[in-house]
């Protein structure tokens, strides 16, 4: 199927700084309408899947989500994003620490679904579904950038098995992308210096992992090949 697939929600989500991005009930219909997506292109028969977004902001929703769930210092985890002067990341740092001193952050720990609600974006929430789905079908699941990675992040802390269906494309450019790697364990197949999101950095890895199948699968033993040991 080409084209965009509506799965519209609302008109954009709150503003968190001053309220949840989303209610709960929301939430949930961003994450099945994210498996919804994945469960149609398994049934088309594909087995391997990767996730990128488009959007501007979510370099903010997915820093606040790695300082929650990667325990990580929010100044550690905030960037340039699509461009900020070192005095706009200053700013855009000052009211992400705002935005979070309205909650609780062991409270947030202790209940995932919550900090997706309240920081999230719906296509991030919609890709956690979507990650999650792949995960229960079996699929292979690469990950792409900052983004992307903040959003396999957030789906561990709910089913914490779906990173062994995972395979990490690229190390981006974004601050924050080599530290959330480091927290999830995760060594990326890449390492190109991209800044640039919407799944490009998974796309790049693709024919790696391609290659690494056909070996595993086609190449020839040295016993196949008629080939004298040697001692």
């Amino acid at each position: 199927e080409i084209g965009v697939i509506d799965k519209k929600i609302a008109k954009g989500t709150k503003n968190y700084l001053h309220e949840d991005a989303m209610t709960l009930e929301e939430m949930n219909v961003a994450i099945e309408r994210g498996a919804e997506v994945v469960r149609k292109i398994y049934s088309e028969g594909c087995n391997i899947i990767s996730f990128g977004e488009m959007g501007s902001g979510n370099t903010s929703s997915s820093s606040l989500w790695m300082s929650i769930f990667g325990n990580i210092p929010l100044d550690k985890c905030v960037g340039a994003g699509a461009g900020l002067s070192s005095e706009g990341v200053n700013h855009k740092l000052s009211v992400l620490k705002e935005s979070l001193n309205r909650h609780d952050l062991e409270d947030l720990r202790k209940h995932p679904e919550k900090a997706l609600a309240a920081y999230g974006g719906f296509e991030m929430v919609m890709a956690v579904g979507g990650m999650l789905q792949a995960a229960e079908l079996g699929m292979t699941i690469i990950i792409d950038g900052f983004i992307m990675t903040n959003c396999i992040l957030a789906a561990s802390k709910l089913h914490p098995e779906v990173l062994e269906y995972c395979v990490f494309g690229h190390q981006g450019d974004e601050a924050g992308h080599k530290s959330v790697l480091e927290a999830l364990h995760a060594k990326p197949l890449l390492n190109l210096g991209l800044r640039l999101g919407e799944g490009t950095g998974a796309i790049c890895a693709y024919p790696i992992i391609e290659s690494a199948i056909r070996m595993i699968n086609e190449m020839s033993s040295f016993k196949q090949a008629a080939v004298t040991k040697y001692f």
